[in-house]
């Protein structure tokens, strides 16, 4: 009898060992890089929210700091959490993942408070939250499992049509929110995934035809306001109301040369003349205040995650942790590409943040559990 409790004890005591090996070798492959890229950039992010509700006296702007800083500490416990789950696991969830995708969209349209311009697009659920940006990064999971599933299939017209009817349902009801900035995104991220998944070239005219179908439709059922910004991005003058903040914009990052003009010293943003700097438009604040060099910087940072993020894609020991990988690339890669886009009047406002910097807790902590799946890859990718 003691040898067999001997045996038992030592077959447990190495079967913990074994588990505390794997759990080590995991933590061993985590991207420590990509990592602190992120926090670099939350906590830059934080400070620069700081500087742009300086002395408000609205309820609302004074508790962004607070707000951005429980977001971010929650959002790396979630990136963190996500990291230690296998994306494989969290794959295989994706019907549930979708269902529940619905129906918080669904909710919100029943129930969602009314905000701007009358936008319907939060929930509250002892914190308020956003469903469209949380709905950004869970598509990536669905699509992905449904590209990796299909993968030897992408000649095919019908796998790809399918693959687009996955996203039509959650995306109408993010456009009728109304949030035409994701659902562009949104639209972007599935023709990205999809081309890595291998969308064939013949397909593409095929989509080009749809387009331009389609391009009319939207104009229809967009709100006055989302057209407005179209209309003074063609042509400013035409209303001098809406073109005075982008303006504004021009003159913070004009006025901030090479270095700036310091953290909270810049004038634009200090004394009021540039609107939703804390949102929409704080690469302004950023180039007013510390000039060319640390809006290049943070757009160098930018490029870090997404230079790891894609450096995961390429590791990743299957096409379901790639495509993952494409899909929060993608996500990242859009939303900075408008949202200074419309800061230097490049291209329309569009509402999109600024990743991991701008002032939203939804967005920021949908972006960080996007860099949990990443880590979710990455650290697996060389398991045997």
């Amino acid at each position: 009898m003691a040898t067999r409790v001997s045996a038992r004890t030592t077959t447990s005591a190495w079967r913990g060992v074994g588990r505390t090996n794997v759990t080590a070798r995991l933590w061993q492959n985590f991207d420590f890089v990509l990592f602190a890229a992120t926090l670099i950039l939350v906590i830059f992010g934080i400070m620069m929210i700081a500087s742009a509700t300086r002395g408000a006296v609205d309820t609302d702007l004074q508790s962004r700091v607070p707000r951005q800083v429980q977001y971010a500490v929650l959002g790396i416990g979630v990136m963190l959490i996500t990291a230690m789950l296998d994306y494989k696991l969290i794959g295989a969830l994706h019907r549930y993942i979708y269902l529940f995708l619905v129906f918080i969209l669904g909710l919100t349209a029943a129930l969602g408070l009314v905000g701007a311009a009358g936008a319907q697009r939060w929930l509250t659920v002892g914190i308020p939250v956003q469903p469209s940006e949380i709905a950004k990064l869970l598509l990536v999971i669905v699509l992905a499992q449904h590209l990796a599933t299909q993968y030897t299939k992408m000649h095919s017209f019908r796998t790809v049509l399918i693959s687009l009817g996955y996203i039509g349902l959650p995306t109408l009801l993010i456009f009728l929110q109304p949030s035409l900035g994701i659902t562009i995104l949104i639209m972007f991220t599935w023709l990205v995934m999809i081309w890595a998944a291998g969308l064939r070239l013949r397909h593409i005219g095929i989509f080009l035809l749809i387009a331009v179908i389609g391009i009319p439709i939207l104009w229809t059922n967009m709100e006055d306001y989302q057209k407005s910004r179209i209309y003074t991005f063609i042509n400013p003058q035409g209303d001098p109301s809406s073109y005075y903040n982008i303006l504004q914009a021009q003159i913070s990052i004009g006025s901030g040369g090479m270095t700036g003009k310091g953290y909270l010293s810049g004038t634009q943003s200090q004394l009021r003349f540039l609107r939703v700097r804390h949102t929409d438009f704080i690469f302004s604040v950023i180039a007013e205040e510390f000039g060319f060099v640390g809006a290049s910087a943070v757009i160098l940072l930018i490029g870090v995650v997404l230079w790891r993020v894609m450096r995961a894609a390429f590791l990743a020991r299957d096409p379901l942790g790639s495509l993952i990988c494409y899909g929060v690339a993608a996500n990242i890669f859009f939303q900075t590409f408008v949202s200074i886009g419309m800061n230097l009047r490049l291209l329309p406002v569009t509402g999109l943040t600024l990743p991991f910097i701008s002032s939203g807790g939804s967005s920021l902590l949908t972006l960080l559990f996007g860099m949990g799946l990443v880590q979710s890859v990455v650290m697996r990718s060389k398991m045997r």
